[in-house]
């Protein structure tokens, strides 16, 4: 009978075996260290390009907030100056008030009779100091401020006798009263008209 040795054979498949799967281990070890690193790399690429776009978003958000402080500063300047203006339209409109009020008070005047001491008026209020010869002239003059489109709440605050010029006796009076401004007036005859 023939004996044939089966031993080395056996051995080579085994060593074989062996080398087969440490070269497949080897490999799968590359083909992951590989994938790992494009991985990283890829990672590594994206996050560089974002913060190179945080960094382009921080030079154009400075820049938009210089522009938007610049637009700031300009809204600011321009609402001071249209406040001047509106101030520079009131003192207009103003110095043809007092003009117009100092001739009405001239209309209203009881003639012969009666002189303003001093006038001073506000926005709302009209204060009169003056000297008459007598009660009834005060209060002639007091109705016609009333009848006036000018005036109303007519209010005699103080009226005393004082002795002038050789001791000639008059009245010394003062008188408080509201001014109608154009546009109450305005809206005064509006609502008489919706009323009618």
């Amino acid at each position: 009978m023939i004996r044939i040795n089966l031993l080395p054979f056996r051995l080579a498949r085994k060593k074989e075996n062996i080398r087969r799967q440490v070269s497949v281990f080897c490999l799968s070890v590359i083909f992951i260290i590989l994938a790992l690193g494009w991985v990283f790399f890829a990672l590594n690429n994206e996050i560089s390009q974002t913060q190179n776009e945080v960094a382009q978003i921080r030079d154009e958000s400075l820049k938009y907030k210089k522009k938007a402080d610049t637009v700031s500063r300009i809204k600011k300047d321009l609402a001071i100056l249209e406040n001047k203006l509106a101030i520079v339209e009131n003192l207009k409109e103003r110095k043809n008030e007092q003009q117009i009020l100092l001739e009405k008070l001239s209309d209203t005047l009881v003639k012969t009779k009666m002189w303003l001491s001093s006038v001073s008026a506000d926005a709302q209020t009209v204060s009169l100091k003056g000297v008459a010869f007598d009660n009834p002239t005060i209060a002639a003059f007091m109705r016609e401020l009333e009848n006036s489109q000018m005036f109303r709440a007519v209010d005699l605050k103080r009226s005393q006798t004082k002795a002038f010029y050789d001791n000639i006796r008059l009245k010394e009076f003062d008188i408080a009263c509201k001014k109608i401004v154009p546009e109450q007036t305005a809206k005064d005859e509006k609502s008489k008209k919706g009323k009618k």
